[in-house]
């Protein structure tokens, strides 16, 4: 058993097999979640897990080299936006339905319980080296 970090064991396993130019998309529980996409699902009540958690957890295990959000989430959702924008100087914002066309391409989805509109993000996974 794991001592620390994250724990779901399809979760580890889904990240263990992402490489450099992987899409991972982390997402409200309202996001349509295209077909394709390996999905991991840990929403659990509304709010459980929680967007912040989930994406820290990720950031903790995975290299980022790029980030992609819904332009809605700045008036929308502002604790998510400043979230976003914090950990993602280089944040690139997009109309939301064209985020929901991106997320198709992406190789894995991870649905949080979060039920505030546009927490949302496409992540472009990078190198450690």
């Amino acid at each position: 058993m794991r001592k620390h970090g994250i724990l779901n064991r399809h979760l580890t396993g889904a990240l263990a097999e992402l490489g450099h130019g992987h899409g991972v998309l982390v997402c409200d529980a309202g996001m349509p979640i295209p077909d394709g996409p390996r999905v991991v699902d840990l929403a659990f009540r509304a709010g459980v897990p929680s967007f912040a958690e989930v994406l820290e957890g990720l950031l903790e295990e995975l290299v980022v080299e790029g980030a992609t959000a819904a332009a809605e989430v700045r008036d929308a959702n502002p604790a998510a936006a400043g979230l976003l924008a914090e950990r993602f100087p280089g944040l690139v914002l997009v109309p939301h339905e064209r985020l929901k066309k991106l997320s198709a391409g992406a190789r894995l989805v991870v649905r949080t319980g979060e039920a505030r509109p546009y927490a949302n993000v496409l992540l472009r996974c990078g190198v450690f080296f």
